[in-house]
């Protein structure tokens, strides 16, 4: 079995972001004939051969994905297929890199 583990951050309100997640699943069934449904803040989705669970937080979506034996060949596909969605889907609505600032270079006595 292969595992799948995604977390990416995200500023958009909560309900913006459940609709961006539903979408997401719209387009897993559409390409992997998966079947899906909501217990609170998580999304359940299985078909044969894959069971998973997208949680929307306040500031991320995090996936988690079991791919049976048949389908662990293929992990790297469903991989870049869900980059490749959850770019699209929350962009523009990526958190911003935190910031550090700089600090001054030290003087040497001299």
């Amino acid at each position: 079995m292969a595992e799948i583990h995604i977390e990416r951050a995200h500023t958009m309100p909560h309900k913006k972001a459940r609709e961006a997640a539903e979408g997401f699943a719209r387009q897993l069934d559409e390409k992997f004939d998966l079947e899906s449904a909501w217990e609170g803040d998580t999304m359940h989705f299985r078909r044969a051969g894959v069971d998973g669970s997208l949680v929307l937080e306040k500031h991320k979506v995090v996936i988690r994905a079991r791919l049976g034996l048949l389908l662990s060949a293929f992990k790297s596909r469903f991989e870049e297929h869900i980059h490749d969605n959850l770019d699209r889907i929350f962009d523009g609505h990526a958190a911003p890199a935190k910031k550090t600032a700089a600090r001054p270079a030290k003087k040497r006595p001299g």
